[in-house]
């Protein structure tokens, strides 16, 4: 019977241990312990290219004195998919929203809104990330509360859907809307 090196079990062991960290920090991360820098902040630049046929998001838009919703979404993104529905019901409520589509095609974009509905009243284009790299943001979808002077109030990672939009993102949108 050949021996067995210990040593020989060393690698598969750290492969395992760092795999596990890795899970892990998926499971017992909190988004809310990585507060965006931007928040009480005058917000970036947006994107200077738009969608074809679409009103222009501007740099005016966020600071004409109304509350803003700032969406960045792609038509590849399943989780954008998921909270579509949720932008389009906080549209009916009367919010505006400003869609940023990044890392995507034009055309796959306007498919995407021409099919699933156009929540948004003005448009920005970032198909290079330089906007979504300006704001912060990691993945999509990510969204933003702006206040009428342009400050950034909050951020929301990931999709306006169930409890973390009712528990986390809900409330910090009335905070904004009473002046809190």
């Amino acid at each position: 019977m050949a021996k067995v090196s210990p040593l020989v079990l060393l690698p598969p062991i750290i492969f395992a241990a760092v795999a596990g960290l890795a899970i892990g920090g998926l499971y017992w991360g909190n988004e809310e312990d990585l507060p965006s820098a931007l928040i009480g902040q005058e917000a970036p630049a947006v994107a200077p290219e738009g969608l074809p046929g679409k009103p222009l998001l501007t740099d005016a838009d966020l600071r004409g004195g109304d509350l803003t919703l700032v969406n960045f979404w792609a038509s590849w993104c399943g989780p954008c998919r998921a909270e579509h529905p949720t932008l389009e019901a906080l549209e009916a409520e009367g919010f505006r929203i400003a869609g940023i589509n990044f890392a995507d095609q034009q055309g796959n974009a306007m498919t995407y809104l021409a099919e699933e509905g156009d929540p948004f009243f003005a448009h920005g284009f970032d198909p290079r990330r330089r906007t979504s790299i300006d704001w912060g943001v990691t993945a999509p979808p990510e969204t933003f509360i702006v206040d009428g002077d342009g400050t950034i109030l909050y951020r929301f990672q990931g999709a306006l859907v169930g409890d973390d939009y009712e528990q986390r993102f809900r409330p910090e949108l009335e905070k904004a809307l009473s002046g809190n």
